[in-house]
C-alpha cells in the first residue's frame, strides 16, 4: 500500500535530499491495464490531498486510458529537434521544478530521442526520485535486462528497449496487473489495444495464446522471486526468524547405495510436478576411500541429475545430517528426497538414524522417505 510522505522540506537534518519512493506496475504484455491502474491509483490518491501529477502519458489511441487522465494535472512535454524533426519527451526538469508528491510515468523502458539529456526514461525517473519525488511507473515484463534471452526464445522477437534488474530489486513496491491471456486476446479483438489494421499480426505473432501464457508466468515468478528475497532478508534480520520460502525447491540426497538412481528419478518427477529447481547431494566421507565402482555409481548419479536438468552439489563432511541440513538452508531447499536407511537395526538404535537426525536439524521443510528393494549385502 502506498504510504506518501507529507509535504516536507527540500532536505532532511542532514542536507540531503529524501529520495522519492518507487511503484513499478508490471505485466506480462501490452494492454492489461497497466496504465489504468496507475491513473486510477493516482485519482484515488489526488482525492486524500495528494498533489499528483502526469509526468509522462501514452494512451496509444486507446479510449478509456485517455479518459481515465482526466482531471489530474498533466506536465506539458518538452520539444526536441533531431535530424530536422520536431519530436516530444518528458520534460523532467519541469516535473523537479513542479515538485509534486507523485509523478505518474509510463513506459520505464522507453528509449529517449538522440539529443536528450538522459538516454533512457528510467534514468529520468531516478533523477526525479533522487529529487524527493515518488513515482509511479509502468513496464512489461519482457522489457527486463535478465529475461531478454528468455523472451527471444519464447516469442521469437528480441526485444531492443529494457531496463536493468536492479530497478525492481530497489523499487519500494512492484505490482502485477494480471489478466488471462484469453481476456488479453478478447482486448485485443475488440480493438482495445492496438489499431484494427494490427490486430491479425499481433494475433499471428506476440499475442499467440502460448506466448501471452509463458510471459504471463515469467511475470508472476518474477515478482514471487522478489517478495521472497524481501521475506528472507526480513527473516535474516531477526535471528528467531523462521526460514520462509515461496518458491519449492527439491533436494535428493544421493549415495553409494544403488537405490540413488531410483531416488533422482522419485526426485526429478516430484520437482517437475511442482515447477521447482532440482538438486541432487552427494556427502563424501574425508575417512573414506571410494572404490572405483562406487565411484563410477556417484558419477553416474550426477550424469543422471544434469540430465534432468538438476545441479549436483558434492560436500564432505563425517556428520551427513549436518551437511545436508547445510545445504538445504543455502539453497533454501524445501522438499528433501532420501531413502530408507539401509543401516542395521541395531545401530540406528545406537546412534540414531539419517531421517531422525534431519528431522530435528530441519524445519519447514518436508523429508520425503522412498521405500526400495533391498539390496544383497
Amino acid at each position: 500500500m502506498y504510504n506518501p510522505s507529507s509535504p516536507a522540506p527540500d532536505t532532511l537534518y542532514n542536507g540531503t535530499t529524501r529520495r522519492g519512493k518507487h511503484k513499478i506496475f508490471i505485466g506480462m504484455a501490452p494492454g492489461v491495464g497497466k496504465t489504468y491502474r496507475m491513473l486510477e491509483e493516482g485519482h484515488c490518491l489526488r482525492q486524500e490531498g495528494i498533489d499528483v501529477v502526469i509526468g509522462l502519458l501514452e494512451t496509444h489511441g486507446r479510449e478509456e486510458t485517455a479518459q481515465k487522465a482526466e482531471g489530474l494535472e498533466i506536465i506539458p512535454r518538452k520539444t526536441i529537434e533531431w535530424s530536422g524533426v520536431s519530436l516530444t519527451e518528458m520534460d523532467t526538469e519541469a516535473i523537479i521544478a513542479r515538485k509534486p508528491q507523485l509523478a505518474l510515468i509510463d513506459e520505464l523502458a522507453h528509449t529517449n530521442v538522440p539529443g536528450s539529456d538522459r538516454e533512457k526514461r528510467y534514468q529520468d525517473v531516478e533523477k526525479i526520485l533522487a529529487a524527493g519525488i515518488d513515482v509511479f511507473s509502468t513496464v512489461n515484463i519482457q522489457h527486463l535486462e535478465s529475461l531478454n534471452d528468455t523472451v527471444a526464445r519464447i516469442t521469437g522477437i528480441v526485444v531492443r528497449e529494457r531496463i536493468p534488474d536492479r530497478l525492481l530489486e530497489e523499487a519500494d513496491e512492484v505490482v502485477v496487473v494480471d489478466v488471462t491471456a484469453e481476456t488479453l486476446q478478447e482486448r485485443l479483438v475488440e480493438g482495445k489495444i492496438y489499431a484494427p489494421e494490427k490486430i491479425d499480426q499481433a494475433l499471428n505473432n506476440f499475442f499467440q495464446r502460448r506466448h501471452l501464457i509463458a510471459l504471463r508466468e515469467l511475470a508472476l515468478r518474477e515478482i514471487a522471486d522478489n517478495i521472497e528475497e524481501e521475506v528472507l532478508e526480513e527473516a535474516n534480520s531477526q535471528a528467531e526468524a523462521p526460514q520462509c520460502n515461496i518458491h519449492e525447491r527439491v533436494l535428493v540426497c544421493v549415495s553409494t547405495y544403488p537405490n540413488a538412481i531410483q531416488l533422482i528419478r522419485r526426485g526429478a518427477r516430484l520437482a517437475a510436478y511442482m515447477h521447482a529447481p532440482f538438486y541432487c547431494l552427494f556427502v563424501d566421507d574425508p575417512d573414506r576411500f571410494l572404490p572405483k565402482q562406487e565411484a563410477l555409481h556417484i558419477e553416474t548419479c550426477e550424469q543422471l541429475c544434469k540430465e534432468f536438468g538438476g545441479k549436483f552439489i558434492r560436500v564432505t563432511g563425517h556428520d551427513k545430517a549436518k551437511e545436508i541440513a547445510e545445504v538445504a538452508r543455502t539453497y533454501r531447499i524445501t522438499q528433501i528426497v532420501i531413502g530408507e536407511s539401509q543401516r542395521s537395526c541395531w545401530k540406528i538404535l545406537l546412534s540414531g538414524s539419517l531421517t531422525q537426525k534431519l528431522l530435528r536439524l530441519l524445519k519447514h521443510i518436508d523429508v520425503h522417505i522412498i521405500a526400495t528393494e533391498k539390496q544383497p549385502p
